[in-house]
Formats: C-alpha cells, structure tokens, sequence
C-alpha cells in the first residue's frame, strides 16, 4: 500500500473509531408520561469535552411546545453544563403530536458511558 493510501486508510479507521466511541456511550432521552409523544426526535451526540473527562449524568430540560408541535423554548432545570448545549441542540429539532394549545414538558437525558 502506498504511504498517500495508508495514510488516508489510517484518517478512516480513526474517525470511524471515534464515532464507533462517541455512539457508544449511552445517551437516553425520555418525555413526562402525561405530556405529548414525539413524531420524531434524535439523541444528542456526546460532546467530545465530556467524553474525554468522564462526565456522565443526566441533563434535564424543560421546554414549551407550540400547538403544531414545534420546540418553542428550552429551559435548563438541572444537569452538568457541558452537557446541557448539546441537548437544547438536538431538542429544537424534536417535532411533537399537534394539539389544541402550547404545553410544556421535562424531558430528560441520561449520559453514561
């Protein structure tokens, strides 16, 4: 193999290998059980700071739903800070069920490794 493709065939196995130990550490998200389901949602990614350091827990944040669904607001009510942005990240993307009115739910992450 040349040392040009060795190089770039090393580049590939160490992203791979990163995303492989970023996904692996847990990242769970659950909603209040009386509030609205949502119709989609993501989990956050790990944040690389907080691998590194061993930071795990749960974040836990409160946000407002607009009556077609949409994430409207987040509020952080508790969790490690260099956790929390990736959530308020990845919750403004969550669609929820429309209904009549806007409602505000907790919702909870928890990062484990």
């Amino acid at each position: 193999m040349q040392i040009g493709k060795w190089n770039k065939y090393l580049a590939a196995v160490a992203i791979t290998a990163t995303l492989a130990t970023t996904s692996a550490c847990a990242q769970s998200a659950t909603t209040s059980e009386n509030g609205r389901k949502a119709k989609t949602k993501a989990a956050p990614v790990y944040p690389e700071l907080a691998r590194r350091m061993g930071v795990v827990g749960k974040v836990k944040l409160e946000i407002v739903i607009t009556p077609d669904g949409r994430v409207k607001s987040t509020r952080v009510v508790g969790g490690h800070p260099i956790l929390v942005q990736a959530c308020q990240d990845v919750v403004k993307d969550w669609k929820f069920v429309s209904a009549p009115e806007e409602t505000t739910q907790i919702v909870e992450f928890d990062f484990r490794e």
